[in-house]
């Protein structure tokens, strides 16, 4: 579904060289024609190839920390919105060391929510399913805008910390922010270290897929480009102040998407290997994305995960050489926790 345009002629949009934040800078090109200044701090997971085919007369890249104000507040004073999508956001990572997601989630936050009350600037803040915690597996309910707060990684604890800031300085400081909180992504430019592009590169080298415990953990998954047009809906037409769940029904646990990847590659859908499961890996996220729907007329376009699926499939396999520096090094990375 096409969003409509916003009102906006120039948008910071914050990780914007980052997966999902450089797929949603694409989705402005195509729908708006609003300049873009990119910020992002270029760590492992950005990529300036995302950007590359973008027009360069309106995108432009700055490198730099969202906590360094003296970068940030010029960027926002020259901006009419914000759109936050810069955050440390790999679980494992969190586990091992939770000092990033502290500063970069939490403090970058506050850096900009600093900025745009300073200037008067419009926020929409990104923000994942996982501040909820988890369902059980056989739970029929999914989460709301209503559902309490109960993250379990030092990731989305980081993630709740940063929802909270942004509701407390709408409430306080009378900033004009919303928030969205999204299921799991899919499509191109993921870096290698998430689930689906791991499997699928793995595949493409021979290797056999590995999965958490027994694959019995579900994500409600959602196309990327279907999560750009559900923020832009929510920047042109939210209530300030309020929150919506970008969701398009995508529920499948973690077996189910091997098997599917194993099929569309041409492999049996047992060929793969169990390996120990994540400490406090969640078992179940859902979405309800109804307010977004009836409120704002919002719809995903990829309503068909295989379809999805086997588009990210050949993007992966067209774009080898994007991916291929940091395979090695992403595996043995795994390999050394025994995954």
């Amino acid at each position: 579904m096409s969003s409509p345009a916003p009102a906006f002629n120039h948008v910071l949009v914050t990780g914007g060289a980052g997966f999902i934040g450089s797929n949603f800078v694409a989705h402005l090109m195509k729908h708006t024609d609003a300049q873009v200044t990119v910020l992002d701090k270029m760590t492992y997971a950005a990529s300036e190839a995302s950007l590359a085919d973008l027009p360069k007369h309106r995108v432009k890249l700055v490198v730099g920390d969202i906590a360094d104000n003296a970068v940030l507040d010029p960027l926002v004073a020259a901006s009419d919105a914000v759109v936050h999508f810069a955050a440390e956001s790999h679980n494992d990572n969190s586990l091992h060391d939770p000092s990033p997601f502290i500063q970069t989630n939490i403090v970058g936050t506050f850096t900009i929510l600093e900025a745009v009350r300073r200037y008067g600037v419009r926020l929409h803040h990104v923000s994942t399913d996982e501040v909820y915690g988890d369902l059980e597996l056989d739970d029929p309910e999914r989460f709301t805008e209503q559902t309490p707060y109960r993250p379990s990684s030092p990731y989305s604890a980081s993630k709740a910390a940063s929802d909270h800031l942004v509701r407390a300085w709408v409430r306080s400081f009378g900033v004009q922010a919303t928030l969205s909180n999204c299921s799991n992504n899919y499509g191109p430019w993921q870096h290698i270290e998430k689930f689906i592009p791991r499997q699928i590169t793995n595949l493409i080298d021979g290797i056999r897929p590995r999965l958490y415990g027994t694959g019995e953990n579900v994500r409600d998954w959602i196309h990327t480009e279907d999560h750009s047009s559900g923020v832009l809906s929510i920047l042109s037409g939210g209530t300030i102040g309020e929150t919506y769940l970008i969701g398009a029904d995508g529920e499948k646990n973690n077996l189910e998407v091997v098997q599917t990847l194993l099929r569309l590659m041409g492999h049996a859908e047992d060929d793969f290997d169990h390996v120990n499961d994540r400490a406090g890996h969640d078992l179940r996220y859902a979405i309800d994305s109804t307010r977004l729907r009836t409120e704002l007329g919002w719809a995903p376009t990829y309503t068909d995960f295989e379809t999805g699926l086997a588009d990210t499939v050949e993007w992966y396999r067209a774009h080898e050489a994007w991916w291929r520096p940091a395979k090695e090094a992403t595996e043995a990375k795994y390999q050394a926790k025994g995954q």
